[in-house]
C-alpha cells in the first residue's frame, strides 16, 4: 500500500482496522438486523424454531458495536416485541427472563450513547493530532526548482503519521538542497527532534554556503537539544544533497546508507566518505567530506532510511535495494517509492522501523504536483 506525503493514508481510519477506531465493517452492522429478521421469521414460520429465542438476547449488545442509542433502542424494542408477540411462539418467557432482555437493551443504549461521546471526541482528537503532524511534515511538491521528487513514508508506530524519520528538499541562492535522516528511536518521542531538525535545515539551507556547514548546523542543533533535555546519548544519521545544476550532484552522508544512483537498467550505491552521525560530538573532530557525483541525463538519486536498508526476510537476510531497484528501473520516478514498498511487502520482507524513501530526479520539468511548488522552488525558478 502507496504512502506519499500528501496523502497519509495511515490517517485514514478505513486503514486502521475496526479495533483500532476504524468504522466497523459491513458484517458487523448488518448481523444485528439480519439476526433479529432471521430469528423473527423462523418462529413465525414455525413453533420449533423457539428454541432460537436466546440469541435475541446478543442483538442489543452487538447493535452497541455499530450504532447509536437510538439506532441500538429502536432493535431493543424489536427484539422485546418478537419476544411478546403470540404469533412468534416466544410469547411465554417468565417474568425474570423478560426484564432481564429489558434491562440489557436499556443498558445497551446507554453503552450506545457513551461510545458514541467517546468516538466523537477521539475522532476530534485525532483530526488535531494529524493536523499537527501533517504540519512537521508537509506535503512535497512534485518538483522542487529543477528537482523532480517523490516519496513515501510509512511510521513504525501505529496510529502515527510522523516518526523517527525525515525528510525535506529546499531551493535558494546555493541550489536545490535535500535532506533525509533518522533520528534516535521511532514514533512520537522522536517527534520534537525530526521538528528541531527540519526547522535547522531549513534556515541553514538558505544561509550556509556549502553542505559541510549545513551539516554543521544540524549538528550544533543536536548538541543543544541535548544539553537542554540533559540526554547525552542524542544523534542522527542524514544524508544532504546538493543540486547547482544539472550535471553533478554533492553528497554528505553523516552516519546513514548512500544514495543510489538509477539508471536505465542498472542502479549502484554512490561511493561516500562516511562522516559521523549528527550530534555525538565528532563532527569538529572529522568533518563530514563532500563527494561530488556526475549525472547522466535520465539519472535519479534514491534515498532511503535504515527501515528500508534494514529490512529482513525469513531467513534474516537484508533487502538488497541496489539489486532491487535495478530490476524497478523502468518504473517512472513518481511510482518508483511505492515500487519498492510494494516489492518488500510482496517478498515478505520485515520492516521494524520507520521506512522513507526519496526519489530526486535533475533535470525535472513538468506541471505543479498538487500541492503545487513551494516558496523556495519558485525563488529559483
Amino acid at each position: 500500500m502507496e504512502s506519499v506525503r500528501g496523502r497519509w493514508p495511515r490517517g485514514n481510519r478505513e486503514e486502521r482496522g475496526w479495533l483500532r477506531g476504524a468504522p466497523p465493517p459491513w458484517w458487523v452492522r448488518v448481523l444485528p438486523v439480519l439476526l433479529l429478521a432471521a430469528v423473527g421469521s423462523a418462529t413465525l414460520i414455525t413453533p420449533h424454531a423457539r428454541d432460537l429465542g436466546f440469541l435475541l438476547g446478543a442483538i442489543p449488545p452487538l447493535a452497541v458495536l455499530s450504532y447509536g442509542p437510538l439506532t441500538t433502542g429502536v432493535l431493543g424494542v424489536g427484539v422485546v416485541a418478537v419476544l411478546t408477540l403470540p404469533v412468534t411462539h416466544l410469547n411465554r418467557p417468565g417474568d425474570t427472563d423478560l426484564l432481564t432482555v429489558v434491562f440489557v437493551a436499556a443498558l445497551s443504549v446507554f453503552v450506545s450513547y457513551v461510545r458514541s461521546r467517546r468516538d466523537a471526541q477521539l475522532d476530534t482528537e485525532r483530526a488535531i493530532g494529524e493536523a499537527v503532524q501533517r504540519a512537521v511534515l508537509p506535503p512535497l511538491p512534485d518538483r522542487v526548482g529543477r528537482v523532480g521528487c517523490a516519496s513515501h513514508y510509512r511510521a513504525a508506530q501505529d496510529g502515527t503519521l510522523v516518526g523517527g524519520d525525515f525528510f525535506d528538499v529546499r531551493a535558494g541562492p546555493y541550489g536545490v538542497r535535500a535532506v533525509l535522516g533518522d533520528v534516535q528511536g521511532h514514533g512520537l518521542t522522536a517527534v520534537a527532534t525530526v521538528v528541531s531538525l527540519l526547522g535547522a535545515f531549513r534556515e541553514a539551507a538558505l544561509d550556509q554556503p556549502d553542505l559541510e556547514s549545513v551539516a554543521a548546523r544540524l549538528d550544533r542543533r543536536l548538541a543543544v537539544d541535548s544539553a537542554d533535555e540533559g540526554h547525552a546519548e542524542l544523534f542522527a544519521t542524514a544524508l544532504l544533497l546538493e543540486f547547482t545544476d544539472g550535471a553533478a550532484v554533492r553528497v554528505i552522508a553523516c552516519g546513514h546508507p548512500p544514495p543510489v544512483l538509477v539508471r536505465p537498467g542498472a542502479a549502484r550505491e554512490v561511493g561516500v566518505v562516511p562522516a559521523p552521525p549528527l550530534g555525538i560530538g565528532l563532527l569538529d573532530v572529522d568533518p563530514p567530506k563532500e563527494v561530488t557525483v556526475p549525472l547522466r541525463p535520465g539519472d535519479r538519486l534514491f534515498l532511503a532510511s535504515d527501515g528500508v536498508w534494514e529490512a529482513r526476510d525469513a531467513a534474516g537476510a537484508f533487502y538488497p535495494l541496489p539489486e532491487r531497484l535495478t530490476a524497478l528501473a523502468g518504473t517512472p520516478s513518481a511510482e518508483l517509492p511505492g515500487a519498492v514498498w510494494a516489492d518488500l511487502v510482496r517478498r515478505h520482507y520485515r520492516v521494524r522501523d520507520d521506512a522513507t524513501m526519496l526519489v530526486l530526479t535533475p533535470g525535472a520539468t513538468g506541471a505543479r504536483g498538487a500541492g503545487g511548488e513551494s516558496d523556495s522552488a519558485r525563488f529559483l525558478a
